[in-house]
């Protein structure tokens, strides 16, 4: 019988970190099993400078989608790589990027993730920043020769998500119809979209939200393919250069490779401007407004061959929406509620990729690439009995529509409380027919509304809670739970600060008190936001 060696031990946390020696050899059997699957297997001292060096539990004050990266990145001063890296992130857990941003820096300071540029919140800031992480990690001594010539784990085989559960594996699904949500003079564009999950057999629970991998602008594309002086029909990648331009690359903002590949192709002044925009700089205070088009109208005597300029591109990355109907109410079928992104930049309008995308370009009976993300953590409560306090003003309203439907599907007896607001009650009340009549029917216990500029004052929906705060404290003390979408940097801290205002009015506690008691809702689970 043969003996089997094993393979030296690898030595991934350093006898320097601050750990017994009984949990530093479960870590370095932890890690060494999680790395087996790595490219790239860390070295000791590269997985020092990832671990968390004793500070686990000290939580991420740079959690606040609304902080500027510049703060966050100064509250994570002298904190190991992988924190930074998460302060780099845009704190929204939105799972655009396939991952919460803790799991999506920890994958990648942990060489599972080679991608930096995932976060479509962050845009340029955090893939910067994610870059010069990196090569921070990069920079790390190189493991030992003894640890280098230690056999190499087998590699376990990927695990690929069913189609439509993940970005990487997007499923196909057929587009239905929409109808536009506004009414008369509104200043708003918004749209309510009906997709066909039944050909792909996708499902979702209330609260998920719908990725889709939309396709440029079939105009944009080909001004572009005339500032390059190509021909749409140029191969590149296997396919037309206007097939990639129309579903491979994203065409806004501007990435940094596309800046230093104008360095390269021209020279004098030009070549400096390019390359203080490759560094993050702005010499000429327009950096904000460029996209790939304007690049190419910037520096028009340069000409990139499409191979290269397609090259210097970054992927085009899917868009994530709320989903606003329930698969228990109608299985098969997938509603979005969205608002149409439309500006205009020296002249030129410009365009909201997947919102134009749904509004205008995608025809009924088209098919688009999709998949379902699930929630971190915005959910109707287990227990179908527990009342629910809703603030979702705008297109804020699109998981309460749906959580709304799952409950009358599923015959949930809690009460519902829906507070919605937008500019005008004549032409922004979304789905005013259907909660009417859930009001009617007594599914919508309490609907309460704000206009913001149908009087002289303006009124939002923090003001109506302040209104009906009695009420609403009843609600919490009954054991309510309250839920908040919409927009993150001003709606949602409103929101928490008129909550907080009406737990120490009517719960008899001190400010700090009542901060503390929102706190513990947040704790354990009864208050949840999904907000961007």
């Amino acid at each position: 019988m043969n003996q089997i060696t094993p393979p030296p031990k690898i030595e991934i946390i350093p006898s320097s970190a601050p750990f017994s020696e009984a949990q530093r050899s479960w870590l370095n059997g932890f890690f060494a099993g999680l790395l087996s699957d790595a490219p790239t297997p860390l070295s000791a001292e590269q997985g020092a400078a990832v671990m968390d060096g004793g500070d686990v539990d000290d939580g991420a004050p740079w959690h606040d989608q609304t902080m500027p990266i510049a703060d966050r990145m100064k509250l994570a001063e002298g904190r190991p790589l992988r924190r930074k890296m998460m302060a780099a992130m845009a704190q929204q857990d939105c799972g655009q990027c396939g991952y919460n941003c803790n799991d999506y820096s920890d994958a990648i300071a942990g060489k599972t993730e080679a991608r930096l540029n995932l976060c479509v919140p962050g845009g340029k800031e955090t893939a910067r920043m994610l870059k010069s992480l990196y090569e921070e990690l990069d920079k790390a001594p190189a493991a030992p020769s003894s640890a280098a010539a230690a056999p190499a784990a087998a590699a376990a085989p990927a695990v690929v998500a069913e189609p439509g559960r993940s970005r990487d594996n997007p499923a196909p699904a057929k587009f239905l119809g929409r109808y536009l949500l506004n009414k008369g003079q509104s200043e708003k564009e918004t749209w309510h979209i009906d997709f066909d999950l039944s050909g792909c057999g996708l499902d979702y629970v209330v609260g998920d939200s719908f990725g889709i991998f939309a396709r440029n602008d079939l105009g944009n594309v080909d001004q572009i393919i005339a500032l390059l002086g190509a021909s749409h029909t140029n191969e590149v990648r296997g396919k037309t250069l206007r097939e990639v331009l129309l579903d491979d690359v994203s065409l806004a903002p501007a990435p940094d490779s596309l800046f230093e590949l104008i360095s390269y192709l021209t020279g004098g002044a030009q070549r400096e401007k390019a390359r203080a925009l490759a560094q993050g700089e702005d010499p000429d205070g327009d950096a904000a407004t460029l996209d790939v088009m304007a690049v190419l109208q910037k520096f028009p005597n340069v000409r990139p061959h499409p191979e290269a300029f397609v090259e210097a591109l970054e992927a085009l990355q899917p868009r994530l929406y709320s989903i606003s109907s329930s698969h228990n109410a109608t299985p098969g079928k997938l509603s979005l509620t969205v608002d149409c992104v439309r500006y205009v930049i020296n002249k030129r309008k410009r365009l909201g990729l997947a919102s134009t995308f749904l509004a205008e370009r995608i025809r009924p009976g088209d098919e688009a690439k999709v998949y379902v993300q699930k929630a971190h953590g915005f959910a109707l409560p287990e227990d179908p009995k527990i009342p629910i306090i809703m603030i979702g003003p705008g297109t804020g309203i699109a998981p309460f529509r749906a959580f709304l439907h799952d409950r009358r599907a599923t015959g949930a007896p809690g009460k519902n409380w829906l507070f919605f607001g937008h500019q005008r009650s004549d032409c922004d009340f979304f789905y005013q027919d259907e909660l009417n009549a859930m009001k009617t029917s007594g599914l919508l216990t309490r609907l309460s509304l704000a206009w913001s500029r149908d009087g002289d004052k303006k009124f939002y929906v923090q003001d109506r809670m302040r209104e009906v705060g009695r009420e609403v404290w009843t609600w919490l003390a009954e054991g309510a739970n309250v839920y908040i979408c919409g927009d993150a940097k001003r709606m949602a801290k409103d929101v928490e600060r008129a909550l907080v205002d009406i737990v120490a009015q009517f719960g008899a506690r001190s400010t700090d008190e009542a901060v503390l008691f929102v706190a513990e809702l947040k704790k354990k689970g009864r208050f949840q936001q999904d907000v961007y």
